[in-house]
């Protein structure tokens, strides 16, 4: 690592910034433009590569390495084709503000200067082009000189810092061992702090905004993940008068049967009436950390308020109407408790749990379906788990179920890009190891990005992945046209996956009954081994949360169910 008495390259000054805000391993694939940069990062110490199999899954892995460990993630690529190929990606940081830092390898500034025409180009003189792309899914950018580099490259690092959105940092090949000094690490790199009138106006006002309020009810959404501010929700729970629902990718911040816990909420389909009259009806709603899209409203059949809402966001605050700028969601959070504390609110009533689905029992040779597949599932899941879950049927069933302690849904409400989450969950095992994986996919989710589960095996990561095998895109054929060719998909041997993509220590399964399904459960339970179980489900079973939405949802949203 370089030290602040010495120059340092450009490469070693980019990773030894990263290793200081908690960076520990860099996704990505090698590239002639980037070769001298990966020499240069990877000499540093704390920092370690993690080859992936092409550059869209890098960004998954990345992405999924920040949302659960809580810091940023860094992937590496190749001008043109392999920024192009991660760029979907990022995309998906963006839109579900994650601080994933992508590095790209340019050609050297000579050539760049000269306009030549060189691969990885549309051979116009254009080396700029791809930049220009990525500043519409980045919140900062910078393309180094050994000039500038180490300012730029905390600008932009700083961005990512505060705003929990990527960013992009291009390096042309003959500036990635270029020396630079390095002074400036002697300082460590730190969010912004919110502006302390602001937090005080704030202040002053939500507590006006409590007068002769008897109960305070908390909408979390997953932006609270995004800040690492899970331990100060769970104390504000444990405060009287207190009730915390909480958004899909916001599960879960209490365990299920806290009496402070309203479950997750997801408009008319909320597993409870009690609960979700609790969000709607609520006198003094608290959203903290939310989004609100068609997925997290429960196709928009909610029936809160949000214009009349307080409001905590990771930038400002907002009363109603009025928004406090400089007022970062870390002391807004801080404010409400210090309020709550001291405001005599009326110990809240707790809700009833819902019962969570169980393994009913009974003819053990009965063909799976969604409810029986899902209670099995219940009754076996472990805690300290990271579980994963497609977007499409995967997710629906997973939101229902109770998270043992210690766990943690992995999802992407927002993007809902198919895929995601298998990458996603290598990034999230390299970020917490003390955790087991444990992925639910459909097949046509899984056929996007399964090659890289021969990574995990590489590394010595052993996954329990359930691989949903309705033929297709049920959720799609939901939708419209069900008998449509275009809802099928080529049919894999999906046991025999693992052998070709070099796992050596994985079990499979292919389970049709509840029988076969608890073989499988009592098979994986055992942590020495990996495991891949595909579950035979008919084409147009849903799962029970889909079924309720469909039910429910207003007749203008028919399109909140795709991805």
């Amino acid at each position: 690592m370089a030290t602040a008495t010495t120059a340092a390259s450009v490469g070693s000054y980019l990773a030894t910034r990263l290793v200081q805000l908690g960076v520990t391993h860099l996704f990505g694939l090698p590239g002639d433009f980037n070769l001298t940069l990966l020499d240069e990062l990877l000499a540093v110490e704390g920092i370690e590569w993690s080859g992936s199999t092409n550059e869209l899954n890098a960004a998954y892995t990345a992405d999924g390495y920040a949302r659960v460990g809580r810091r940023p993630g860094a992937l590496l690529t190749t001008h043109g084709v392999g920024e192009l190929s991660a760029i979907n990606g990022i995309a998906g940081s963006y839109a579900e503000d994650v601080p994933v830092v992508h590095i790209v390898g340019m050609p050297p500034r000579a050539a760049i200067a000269r306009r030549s025409p060189l691969h990885h180009t549309l051979l116009d003189g254009d080396f700029l082009r791809f930049e220009r792309m990525s500043r519409e899914v980045t919140a900062a950018q910078a393309i180094l000189d050994p000039r500038t580099a180490a300012q730029e490259i905390d600008r932009v690092l700083l961005t990512a810092l505060n705003t929990s959105k990527p960013v992009y940092l291009g390096v042309p090949l003959d500036v990635a061992n270029a020396p630079i000094p390095s002074e400036p690490l002697r300082t460590p790199l730190r969010a912004i702090d919110s502006e302390p009138a602001a937090v005080e106006m704030f202040h002053k006002a939500l507590e006006r905004r409590f007068a002769g309020q008897q109960k305070l009810t908390m909408l979390a959404g997953p932006r609270i993940h995004r800040r690492g501010l899970e331990t100060t929700v769970a104390e504000l729970a444990e405060l009287p008068g207190v009730q915390v629902a909480f958004q899909p990718g916001s599960k879960p911040l209490l365990d299920a049967d806290h009496p402070a816990s309203l479950g997750t909420y997801f408009g008319t389909a909320t597993r409870s009436d009690e609960a979700r009259e609790a969000i709607d009806n609520a006198s003094l709603l608290v959203m903290a950390g939310t989004v609100e899209n068609d997925f997290t409203t429960g196709a928009f059949t909610h029936r809160y308020d949000s214009a009349l809402a307080v409001e905590l966001t990771i930038d400002h605050a907002r009363i109603g109407r009025t928004i406090y700028p400089g007022v970062r969601l870390e002391d807004s959070l801080q404010v409400l408790h210090q309020l709550v504390s001291k405001h005599q609110f009326t110990d809240a009533s707790p809700i009833a749990p819902t019962t969570p689905a169980s393994d009913p029992g009974g003819n053990l040779d009965e063909p799976l379906n969604h409810a029986r597949f899902w209670a099995g599932v219940q009754d076996w899941l472990p805690p300290s788990t990271t579980v994963a879950a497609d977007i499409g049927t995967a997710l629906y069933g997973a939101l229902d179920l109770q998270l043992p302690p210690e766990c943690e849904l992995l999802d992407q409400p927002v993007w809902s890009s198919i895929g995601f989450t298998l990458p996603a969950i290598l990034g999230a095992a390299l970020a917490r190891p003390d955790r087991r994986p444990v992925l639910f996919i459909g097949d046509g989710s899984a056929q996007l990005t399964v090659q890289e589960l021969g990574t995990f095996y590489a590394r010595g990561i052993r996954p329990v992945v359930f691989v949903l095998n309705n033929d297709g895109y049920t959720v799609e054929r939901i939708l419209q046209n069900p008998k449509a060719d275009y809802h099928a998909i080529v049919q894999w041997n999906w046991t025999e996956l693992p052998s070709a993509l070099g796992g050596t220590n994985v079990r499979t399964a292919k389970v049709r009954t509840i029988r076969e399904l608890r073989n499988a459960l009592q098979g994986a339970s055992d942590p020495e081994h990996a495991w891949l179980i595909e579950v035979m489900l008919p084409p147009m079973d849903i799962p029970h949360l889909l079924v309720e939405l469909a039910r429910r949802k207003r007749p203008t949203n028919s399109t909140a169910l795709k991805h």
